[in-house]
């Protein structure tokens, strides 16, 4: 890495603005919710337009129910050198004709729009900063970019893919939103997303009510018993969101479901809380009612390891340089991150330009912070010592 290397690199994003703008207009004016496999992969076919038009080759591994992960690396070819892996993805929470109804926008300094921080601004980003080490070079090892499709419902097909890529890297940046604050995420909780179903016995409630065995009158017991489970000094919260169950006012209810949100930040407290989950489904409390528990997804966490906290610390003199003031934070949310964390790689989560309220109609992402953004990557890159 050289004084130079910095210099042009950095000039050259610094020009870019505009250009980064306007692509991330193109990506986000495309609907790509994460089962929606048409609109996330012709996200992806902009994203990979953008890539060949930098002289930078990509590749799909492709999945038959939700998008495919787009590959792309720079460095040289055949290397068997680790990687620095630039990850994010292109799914969004929002239905079908979103983007038709409050496309992207501008005002003032703020861009809005579906999916317009959380995240197709960080892959923006993303390829922007690849595209100036294929400009320049300077890059001290190969940089892969990984764009995978279906984050925001817990990456059924993705995780394995990014579990082997992280497995394959030297370091790991998730280009998810900066916080509101400017910072980083130096931690994230894990989270495990569960559905169970409480069985009973339908009958007349006037006519033949003792007959009857409520599964509603079971699973309102379930709710209570687990959401008592929650324990903030541990940082361990549930949550039941969603119940449903019964056949009509006037029957017995003969099956009723919920969905729960586990939150932990101690992997131990994984393993304890699902046993005492499994515990209250195994003993009613409503004779005759029996109960069955599935997990439906899950994210790992983001622990902060001494090797994660040495490119957070160098990162952060990077960003210092950029002009950013820049600290870590911890985050209930989950991401893709825990997946690469949680094999060994160190990781940085939220090195995406700076956004909030996403997963809402107000969801911004502020403008002048996508330069500086992928300035302090960039140089974080250039300052990596590789052994």
């Amino acid at each position: 890495m050289s004084q130079a290397d910095e210099t042009r690199i950095t000039q050259w994003l610094s020009d870019q603005r505009q250009a980064m703008l306007d692509l991330l207009r193109d990506v986000v004016d495309i609907d790509s919710g994460s089962y929606d496999k048409a609109g996330v992969d012709a996200v992806g076919a902009r994203f990979e337009q953008f890539l060949a038009s930098q002289g930078i080759e990509t590749w799909r591994e492709a999945h038959g129910v939700f998008g495919d992960a787009i590959h792309a690396k720079v460095g040289e070819p055949g290397t068997n050198e680790k990687p620095i892996l630039l990850m994010g993805h292109r799914d969004t929470v929002f239905p079908k004709g979103e983007a038709g109804r409050r496309p992207f926008t501008i005002d003032g300094s703020r861009a809005y729009g579906p999916g317009v921080c959380d995240m197709k601004a960080g892959i923006v980003m993303n390829l922007f900063v690849a595209a100036a080490f294929k400009k320049f070079g300077g890059a001290p090892c190969p940089i892969k970019v990984l764009i995978t499709s279906d984050e925001e419902i817990a990456s059924p097909s993705s995780r394995p893919v990014i579990e082997r890529e992280g497995r394959a890297a030297r370091a790991v940046y998730n280009s998810e939103p900066g916080r509101p604050s400017g910072n980083v995420i130096a931690g994230r909780k894990g989270g495990v997303f569960m559905r169970f179903e409480v069985f009973g016995k339908a009958a007349h409630s006037g006519g033949n009510f003792t007959s009857g065995i409520s599964a509603i009158g079971e699973l309102a017991h379930k709710v209570v018993a687990i959401h008592a489970l929650t324990d903030l000094d541990k940082g361990i919260t549930l949550n039941v969101g969603l119940v449903s169950g019964g056949q009509s006012v006037n029957t017995t209810a003969p099956h009723a479901e919920g969905q729960i949100d586990l939150r932990y930040v101690d992997p131990a407290d994984r393993k304890r809380t699902l046993e005492a989950i499994e515990k209250i489904m195994a003993n009613p409390t409503v004779p005759g009612t029996t109960a069955k528990l599935e997990i439906k997804g899950e994210f790992l966490p983001v622990v902060q390891t001494e090797a994660a906290k040495a490119i957070f610390t160098a990162y952060q003199a990077a960003a210092k340089d950029s002009g950013l003031t820049v600290d870590g934070e911890f985050s209930g949310g989950c991401a893709d991150s825990g997946f690469t964390a949680s094999v060994g790689t160190p990781t940085l989560c939220g090195v995406g330009p700076v956004g909030g309220l996403a997963h809402t109609v107000e969801e911004y992402m502020d403008i002048d912070t996508m330069v500086p953004r992928a300035q302090a990557l960039a140089l974080s890159i250039l300052r990596t010592q590789v052994d």
